[in-house]
């Protein structure tokens, strides 16, 4: 019998089934990685260049979850037909993952033309997709790598698609990434990182800073928030800006939070009562139903108060999976947790969200802040942000204030509560209890006068 998938050639070789997707009908991952295999060993001799890419389809699964999975295999479908119809007559495309195709374009001899033909795809499957009496719309990130030598294999050339594909996710939704030699050192950079953080949650290496938040019109300190610092023997001090995303994308970031959380309560227990925690929780944190679990189980086993923690999420963070992200900020408010939204007009804002989710708090971004005293755009969202939060019944802080003028601006405007370099910068927890037996002192002696 014979059966093409995708546009490549037909096989004839009686095991279809075992090389075909059952949803989409194309090529499965064994029918990938045969054709590639064919084709090396066709120009093991002459080992003229040739393609491959790695498709993901970026939101697939919010979409899926909201008109459910039927819907989500329509998608598939749809996307499996518009990949195939845009293959030549060399060319094929297969179904490798959930929501991954690769495809093989043996005539394609430079990295130039890769990344035009998959910049096509991503347009192909940016149109709407039919779903019932509704449409819904996905974008694509591509990987691709060219096969030079012959010392290549299937596994290298794949591996390299997706050290592309993952350097093109990190950059933004809709993007192309061709494989370079500098994508490989820098994700052998990461995959370093990556084992010595392992290494560190596990050890309990990994510790939290307190940066202090005020009330703008006093200065007291009203709480803090925790910030995850790391400083591995091996590779020094790393930058939270490196290594938390890094913790997301390998799945650490629910027991680094943990260990974060554990070590943040045990150290605020020695604060005064009426000191908050602020914590922070990632998107990832927002779609595990076991957060709200985990969260209560340290503050129950450290004795901390749950009405002296907020929780931090960001807009972004909310976008993955808003019914998920909702039932897990009930189940934290109901015990008398507080949870604030950060970085607010930044992220993929929606005035509707701060209905649906009855936020406590509302941060300003810092972005805002540092361009208050000079940009009247800056000003009137910062006046717009706070009349609104004063309509809805929300505290506010504004971040990232470093200068006596911006605190006086907010205050201006009325702000109530303030964070940045202005009041402190992060400290550890020895020195943050120094801080505060300081700040005591202080106004024991101004009461004295």
């Amino acid at each position: 019998m014979q059966t093409s998938f995708g546009t490549g050639q037909a096989y004839r070789d009686g095991t279809d089934l075992a090389f075909t997707d059952p949803l989409t009908g194309l090529g499965n991952h064994r029918r990938f990685f045969d054709k590639v295999e064919r084709l090396i060993a066709d120009r093991a001799d002459d080992p003229a260049p040739f393609a491959v890419g790695i498709v993901d389809l970026d939101g697939f699964k919010p979409i899926n979850d909201l008109f459910g999975h039927k819907a989500g295999d329509d998608i598939l479908i749809q996307v499996a037909m518009r990949l195939r119809a845009s293959m030549d007559s060399h060319s094929s495309v297969c179904r490798i993952g959930a929501d991954e195709f690769a495809f093989l374009y043996p005539m394609v001899f430079s990295e130039e033309a890769a990344a035009e033909r998959a910049r096509m795809l991503i347009e192909i499957l940016s149109a709407p997709y039919d779903v019932g009496e509704r449409t819904a719309r996905l974008s694509a990130s591509v990987g691709c790598s060219l096969f030079y030598s012959g010392d290549e294999t299937t596994e290298i050339l794949v591996n390299k698609a997706e050290t592309a594909l993952y350097h093109a996710k990190r950059s933004g939704r809709g993007k192309v990434m061709v494989y370079t030699r500098e994508m490989e050192e820098a994700a052998k950079h990461v995959t370093r990182i990556e084992q010595a953080l392992r290494r560190a949650v596990s050890a309990g290496e990994v510790e939290p800073h307190f940066q202090p938040i005020v009330d703008l019109a006093t200065r007291r300190v009203i709480g803090f928030e925790t910030l995850a610092r790391w400083t591995d023997r091996d590779l020094g001090s790393i930058s939270p800006a490196v290594f938390i995303p890094i913790a997301e994308e390998r799945g650490i970031i629910g027991p680094l939070s943990q260990l974060i959380l554990r070590k943040a309560t045990e150290a605020a227990r020695a604060w005064p009562k009426d000191l908050f925690l602020s914590f922070n929780l990632s998107p990832s944190q927002l779609v595990d139903q076991n957060t709200g679990l985990h969260i209560l189980s340290i503050l129950d086993r450290n004795g901390f108060d749950p009405r002296r923690l907020e929780v931090e999420i960001t807009e972004t963070g909310l976008m993955n999976d808003p019914a998920s992200a909702e039932k897990i900020v009930e189940d934290l408010k109901r015990v008398g947790i507080r949870v604030s939204l950060d970085d607010f007009g930044t992220g993929q804002s929606s005035l509707g969200r701060l209905r649906e989710f009855h936020f406590d708090k509302l941060k300003i971004d810092r972005a805002f802040v540092s361009s208050i005293l000079e940009d009247k755009p800056s000003e009137h969202i910062i006046r717009a942000i706070l009349a609104m939060c004063e309509g809805l019944g929300m505290d506010v802080v504004a971040e990232g204030i470093e200068e006596e003028a911006q605190a006086d601006r907010l205050i201006q405007f009325g702000c109530g509560g303030g964070q940045g370099y202005l009041f402190g910068k992060p400290a550890d927890a020895e020195a943050t209890l120094g801080y505060l037996r300081d700040s005591f002192r202080g106004a024991q002696r101004i009461k004295a006068v």
